[in-house]
C-alpha cells in the first residue's frame, strides 16, 4: 500500500511540474525592439522583456544581465539590470 501511495504522489508531483526552465545571462545589447518587447544580445540570444519591466530605458551597446525563465520556446526575462 505504502508503495502505491508513493508511485501516485511521484506521478502527481511530476506531472504539476512546469516545462519551465530558468537561467542568467549577461551581455551587450546589439538590437532593441520595442514593439515585440525584444532585445538580442551580441551573442544572438533573444530576449522577451516581461509586461511590467520597462524597455524604454534599455538601448544598443547597454551592458545588461538578466534573469529569465523559458515560457512557450521564448527567454521571458524577469530581472533585467543595466550594468
Amino acid at each position: 500500500m505504502r508503495t502505491m501511495v508513493a508511485i501516485i504522489l511521484a506521478l502527481i508531483l511530476g506531472l504539476s511540474v512546469t516545462a519551465a526552465w530558468a537561467g542568467d545571462v549577461a551581455g551587450k545589447i546589439q538590437a532593441v525592439d520595442p514593439g515585440e518587447r525584444v532585445i538580442v544580445l551580441q551573442d544572438g540570444t533573444k530576449l522577451w522583456i516581461a509586461e511590467g519591466l520597462p524597455i524604454e530605458s534599455l538601448k544598443e551597446c547597454d551592458s545588461v544581465k538578466a534573469s529569465f525563465e523559458e515560457r512557450d520556446g521564448k527567454n521571458l526575462v524577469i530581472t533585467i539590470e543595466v550594468e
